[in-house]
């Protein structure tokens, strides 16, 4: 896990990337999102009529994470299709095999519409694509072979 010190920066700022992205997606599908969920506002509001900050702290961490196991399957990704089309198939390939089968499930089971599917799903493609997008552009360092 060397990879993570390593590209520290790189996954720190492709984190706060994807977390702004997230910002905006449900700034724009905020309320689309919360009638999928069967939510309204004093759902999303604790006592006193505040937002919690635990659930944007804990969504920052998560995509920490993402971003370092993103890093690691860049390094190790080979190059002959191209850093660009692996860097995005990666992301593509990761969010169709893991992130929709997970979500789909769980949302099946909850008895959730396919609409809140369609727009967690869409905010997790855009994060995954936005992360590989830094982490490309800004470049990876791979760790010293031993």
């Amino acid at each position: 896990m060397i990879y993570i010190v390593l590209n520290f920066w790189p996954i720190l700022a492709a984190t706060v990337a994807s977390w702004l992205f997230g910002s905006a997606y449900y700034g724009v599908f905020g309320k689309p999102w919360m009638a999928a969920a069967g939510l309204d506002e004093s759902d999303i509001r604790g006592p006193g009529g505040k937002v919690s900050p635990v659930p944007f702290i804990v969504s920052f961490i998560a995509e920490f994470w993402i971003a370092c196991i993103l890093a690691g399957a860049l390094i190790l990704a080979p190059d002959e299709a191209g850093e660009w089309t692996m860097a995005i198939g990666t992301a593509i390939v990761i969010w169709i095999g893991f992130v929709m089968p997970v979500m789909l499930v769980n949302h099946l089971y909850q008895r959730r519409s396919i609409r809140l599917t369609a727009i967690d799903g869409g905010h997790w493609l855009g994060v995954f694509i936005v992360i590989v997008a830094v982490l490309q552009a800004i470049g990876l360092t791979p760790p010293p072979s031993a």
